[in-house]
């Protein structure tokens, strides 16, 4: 189909993926200005995510590294947010934390060096996160309207997505904790196979839970104690395997009885305490089937 990128998909074989690994822009001190728990431990940090690259690895995946530092920008390593790729190539997006702003030239270059065109790229007033864009099926995007994706961000979106044929599907997001926090529409679902999402129902809108169930969707609930510790943020590795955060007992043995393997990291540095799952970790390059 093309030159080793697009990623139209949520639940497709992982084939190629870019991760960042935590370095000392990410060991801030000044964890609440990030709205982070607390000062991550960098030794700590380090281990996890060479762990979180082994499962990747195990599950036949090429990983590709984001090295250029980037000082003063604590988030890098959340590679999801900046960018995606498409069939025809990586849209640049438009950060809505502004602490985060710088992060998507950074992208763009890596991936130009991975001879990945850049396609499109989000101007002016427009702001989105990759958090916000989950991908229904090869034709469908659903885009959140939150605090780190905005109206004009939606418009821009809409207008590249004409391009590859694209439905794009605007779902307005809950107040939940405010503009301080972090609440993307991946932080309560996750597409991990064929027509079926792991969900905080708690969360969802009524009429994109309608949606989903119209498109014939399964869900596999999160219960209420494992919502903060990210049980709802998935990666979906192939159509019956995905990598989650450990210490998620019941949202494991749920997807386990719908027949997924389920593999597990330890993530206390590099997710708890800077609200960033297994998704957030990784920007996938190329998906299929």
């Amino acid at each position: 189909m093309n030159q080793g990128y697009g990623s139209q998909n949520m639940a497709g074989h992982l084939r190629r993926v870019l991760v960042k690994r935590p370095d000392s822009a990410f060991a801030v001190s000044d964890a609440a200005r990030w709205h982070y728990t607390g000062r991550p431990n960098l030794e700590i940090a380090l281990k996890e995510h060479g762990r979180f690259v082994e499962l990747l690895h195990r599950a036949g995946t090429e990983v590709v590294y984001h090295e250029e530092p980037q000082p003063k920008r604590a988030d890098a390593i959340y590679v999801h947010d900046p960018a995606f790729v498409t069939d025809k190539g990586a849209i640049l997006l438009h950060m809505g934390k502004l602490l985060r702003r710088g992060e998507e030239e950074a992208i763009g270059r890596r991936f130009e060096s991975l001879e990945i065109p850049i396609f499109y790229k989000l101007h002016g007033d427009a702001t989105a996160e990759g958090g916000d864009l989950l991908w229904i099926d090869h034709d469908t995007l659903a885009v959140g309207q939150g605090f780190r994706t905005n109206g004009e961000g939606l418009r821009q979106l809409t207008l590249a997505m004409r391009a590859l044929e694209v439905k794009v599907i605007p779902v307005p997001l809950p107040y939940f904790q405010g503009p301080d926090a972090c609440l993307h529409l991946m932080s309560f679902i996750s597409i991990i196979g064929e027509k079926i999402a792991v969900v905080y129902p708690s969360l969802m809108p009524i009429p994109f839970w309608q949606e989903l169930r119209n498109r014939g969707f399964s869900f596999v609930g999160v219960a209420d104690e494992e919502f903060l510790t990210m049980a709802a943020n998935v990666l979906s590795l192939t159509p019956t395997s995905c990598v989650m955060l450990a210490g998620n007992p019941i949202t494991k043995k749920r997807l386990e009885e719908v027949g997924f393997e389920v593999l597990t990291y330890a993530g206390n540095e590099i997710s708890l305490k800077a609200e960033g799952g297994p998704t957030c970790l990784t920007r996938p390059i190329l998906r299929t089937g």
